[in-house]
């Protein structure tokens, strides 16, 4: 599913559609499916008796409900015989959750990040940093990944994946490269001064117009953007160990400067990072239909 880089479009990142084939979904007692609509990024996962067995991650287009038909329909044509009617729980979140129409549940994004998270990287995880197309959590966990506190800021895309686009474009650097890039510098300019994207953007072209390397300037805005990140994981108190989810955790650049800020290394992934709001959706599916089941 990837897609060459087109002149302006330096903000593309690869979208992937993903099957375990050795696992047979017809052998499964409860198939669920999660479903995270972000407002830059959409996931669908789809788990059986609570194992991950595929997923799709695609841009979010301009309408919520066609970004969650599209992934659905791609992991689906992925596995090839499974049909939506064969899931039997599905569960929709993120920043558009309430425009999923076939979800049988919305949750928020916090506690699937909690629940994603902990499956991801293990019940030893406490402090999570999803960084999202808009916004930054930050969340505590119990080893069940259930959250215990959280703070989130979503006043600006500074230090999330848009601010992240924003400057690959004004750069004409591809998203996937900016993060190396920026750590090829003998030693870290002086931060932008601002965390608004807006004059953050003006201040990165008055460095350009100084003849600033490209390497310096990210150099110099992602150490800002760090700071910033950092700044709302104390606030919430940082206890080891130390993950991050999101496609920004994806960027080189943000964890190494996260990591020397707090002195903390993050746990690497497994898998990517940008499914874990979708897996938590997904294990809370396979939970609420058994709990509906013992019901009847």
């Amino acid at each position: 599913m990837a897609e060459a880089i087109q002149e302006g479009e330096y903000w593309r990142w690869p979208e992937t559609v993903w099957v375990d084939e050795s696992k047979n979904w017809k052998e499964a007692e409860v198939i669920s499916c999660g479903i995270d609509l972000g407002s830059v990024s959409t996931q669908a996962v789809i788990m059986l008796d609570g194992e991950l067995y595929a997923y799709a991650s695609f841009r979010t287009g301009s309408s919520s409900l066609d970004s969650s038909e599209r992934v659905v329909k791609a992991v689906l044509e992925k596995i090839g015989d499974l049909k939506l009617e064969d899931i039997h729980y599905i569960v929709g979140t993120g920043y558009g959750r309430v425009s999923i129409p076939f979800a049988h549940k919305t949750i928020t994004e916090i506690a699937c990040h909690g629940r994603g998270a902990n499956f991801l990287y293990g019940p030893t995880v406490r402090t999570i940093l999803d960084m999202g197309g808009q916004d930054l959590k930050a969340i505590k966990v119990d080893e069940r990944g259930k959250v215990v506190n959280f703070l989130m800021n979503d006043k600006c895309a500074a230090g999330t994946g848009r601010g992240v686009e924003v400057m690959a474009d004004l750069l004409a650097i591809p998203i996937t490269e900016v993060g190396p890039l920026s750590l090829q510098v003998e030693e870290e300019p002086e931060p932008v001064s601002t965390t608004c994207v807006v004059f953050a953007k003006s201040e990165v072209l008055g460095l350009m117009r100084k003849g600033w390397p490209k390497e310096r300037i990210l150099a110099a805005y992602f150490r800002a953007m760090a700071s910033r990140v950092v700044e709302l994981l104390e606030r919430v108190g940082v206890e080891e160990d130390f993950a991050i989810t999101g496609g920004i955790a994806k960027n080189i650049g943000m964890v190494k400067r996260i990591e020397n800020m707090l002195g903390v290394k993050a746990l690497k992934p497994d898998f990517d990072t940008q499914i874990a709001g979708a897996v938590g959706a997904a294990l809370f599916g396979r939970a609420l239909y058994l709990k509906g089941k013992k019901k009847k």
